[in-house]
């Protein structure tokens, strides 16, 4: 504050020329006024363009430097670009006019900032959004590739064009696109960052439209058309037809079978096809590829009839039979009666494989309705018209196990002659739950023939009849009441099967499994038995484990009693003698009869 005050009371000092006035010129001849300055002032500033920060504006080019081009605006100065930013102007030279945006009218060196790159791309941008809204296709550069698309040059500005929007198939390779000037259509803008999306696809897509439109108002059912394969599926293929595709089902390319399309067809095949259908609203067309030849059923030779024999391919297998080719679209049906002279059941999904050829014989053709039956067991004689020279009853031989039932086995004795072995003549002795626990499916099997039903084509077989029933022989060893070890093999809640000497099986009651502990006779433990049922028309024994320690402790009582007894006639036969010879009773007599008797009376009621 001190040196403030002291500067206000300074005196102040001037120099030579304060008190020169400017506004005379150095010949001092001229003198303007204040509102003469301003008017002359205003007139010199409008010799000038008026310019904004942003403006796009045409200039010239008045100088070319080594790193700028001086361009000429009109302005109070020239301004600089650089040269970088004609690259694209070979033949740049002064006096040309060009377009630029006025950057800053006055940087912070004063200088007038220009630029031909932000005019570029503002009117790139302007021209972009325009098309965009019309429609119009551009021309653009691809300039690089980046990740998941591709750059491209459209009026100077970079826009963005993704791999699915390249081309209608799908691209794997962007690189072979760099380099390369191409049409597209932009599908999307972004204001806020002056971003763009382009597609060349969506060009090919309105092609493609263009023409489907074209060939559809054209088509016509029975039309023959040329198409390229582009697609091969399970169910088909899928033809080119020129703008429009069409499919050819799986069941139209051939007359014969085919599992999969593959089999004849190949992708950018060229193939001409029939027109079976089409749905405009839908876009669908259905097309036939075998239509172009004659139905093989039209076809047949002459040579062929009922009671030819053909050889065919076997194309389909259901439960009732096989269907064999023929010929290509030709088909018969094997039913599973007419494959073997057995009667037995056949599974044809068992006995035939998918390709594998067969000879049959032709029992029905109608070429009317197309349908033809064939048959493999008639290539062969009738082996039951001669069974029972061949297979006489009680007769023995070898067969295979084809099957198995829970109520039997049934064997084949050669092609077409077979019968069963019901569960109950397996064995003499052992009691089957199943007959799979005595063989199984393709073992040997010997088998004696018990009877033969030739009309209905059946044979009755046995396995134990091969030998003599043993249960004639057993009933005297396991007579009733005979004891034998044996093994508890099977427990159920009824009771247990017991594993008895010379292979046979007893049957336990659960109560009769009851040791003399009060526990119970266990799986695969040993223990004797008596034998309480023997029953040889039924094949039973049923047996005890109880009975025995049981029948033990009877016989104990019963040897009591009986020595009780014993002992009382005894005690009553001395009394009888002593009466008889004592004459006089005494005292001493007394004493001993009243014993006696005392005994006596003991012994009676033991013996009660």
């Amino acid at each position: 504050m001190e040196e403030n005050k002291s500067l206000e009371t300074a005196p102040l000092t001037t120099s030579a020329h304060d008190d020169f006035d400017w506004s005379v010129d150095k010949k001092n001849v001229t003198s303007y006024t204040k509102e003469e300055k301003e008017k002359y002032d205003s007139a010199y500033e409008n010799t000038f363009r008026t310019i904004t920060d942003g403006e796009m504006i045409e200039g010239m080019v008045v100088g070319i430097t080594k790193t700028d081009v001086v361009i000429n605006i009109g302005f109070k100065s020239d301004g600089l670009v650089s040269l970088n930013e004609f690259r694209d102007l070979h033949n740049l030279k002064v006096s040309d006019l060009v377009e630029v945006m006025v950057v800053e009218k006055e940087d912070r060196e004063g200088h007038l900032h220009l630029s031909r790159k932000q005019a570029r791309i503002t009117r790139a941008w302007e021209r972009i959004v325009e098309v965009h809204k019309t429609g119009e296709v551009v021309s653009g550069l691809v300039t690089s590739k980046t990740k998941g698309g591709l750059i491209v040059d459209i009026y100077g500005m970079e826009t963005f064009l993704p791999g699915s929007q390249i081309d209608v198939k799908p691209v794997t390779d962007y690189d072979q696109f760099v380099g390369k000037t191409m049409e597209f259509k932009v599908v999307k803008i972004n204001e806020a960052i002056k971003n763009a999306v382009v597609s060349h696809k969506a060009l090919i897509e309105s092609d493609i439209e263009a023409q489907r439109v074209e060939i559809m108002s054209k088509l016509e059912k029975g039309q023959v058309l040329e198409g390229t394969i582009k697609n091969i599926t399970d169910f088909g293929a899928f033809l080119d037809l020129g703008g429009v595709d069409g499919l050819l089902y799986i069941t139209d390319i051939s007359w014969g079978r085919i599992s999969h399309p593959n089999e004849v067809l190949k992708l950018d095949q060229k193939l001409n096809v029939v027109v079976l259908d089409f749905d405009d609203e839908k876009r669908r067309i259905s097309l036939g590829l075998k239509q172009l030849t004659p139905h093989p059923w039209d076809t047949l030779p002459e040579s062929l009839s009922e009671g030819s024999v053909v050889k065919g391919k076997v194309v389909n297998i259901e439960d009732y039979g096989a269907f064999l080719e023929i010929f290509p679209g030709v088909e018969g049906l094997v039913h599973v009666s007419e494959i073997t002279w057995a009667n037995t059941p056949i599974n044809a999904k068992e006995f035939f494989k998918l390709g594998d050829e067969y000879e049959a014989k032709v029992v029905t053709l109608d070429k009317d309705t197309r349908k033809m039956s064939l048959s493999i067991k008639q290539l062969t004689s009738d082996p039951w018209s001669e069974i029972e020279n061949k297979y006489p009853m009680d007769s023995r031989h070898k067969g295979v196990v084809k099957n198995i039932t829970p109520y039997g086995v049934f064997v084949e004795l050669e092609p077409g002659i077979g019968g069963m072995i019901h569960i109950s003549d397996l064995s003499w002795l052992k009691r089957f739950n199943h007959p799979s626990e005595y063989t199984k499916v393709g073992a040997e099997i010997d088998v004696a023939i018990l009877n033969i039903d030739k009309d209905n084509r059946k044979l009755q077989l046995g396995h134990k009849q091969l030998e003599e029933d043993p249960w004639n022989t057993l009933q005297e060893t396991f007579q009733i009441g005979s004891v034998h070890e044996g093994t508890i093999s099977r427990k159920d809640d009824k009771g247990a099967t017991v594993q008895l000497p010379y292979g046979l099986e007893g049957f336990a009651p659960g109560r009769h499994l009851v040791k003399e502990d009060g526990k119970t006779v266990m799986l695969e433990e040993t223990a004797p038995f008596v034998v309480i049922e023997f029953d040889r028309n039924e094949k039973r024994i049923v047996v005890s484990h109880s009975r025995i320690w049981e029948q033990a402790k009877v016989e104990e009582k019963d040897a009591f009693i009986k020595e009780k007894k014993a002992e009382a006639v005894k005690t009553k036969k001395a009394v009888k003698d002593v009466q008889s010879k004592v004459e006089k009773t005494t005292l001493g007599d007394l004493g001993v009869l009243a014993e006696l008797k005392k005994k006596m009376e003991g012994g009676s009621t033991g013996a009660e």
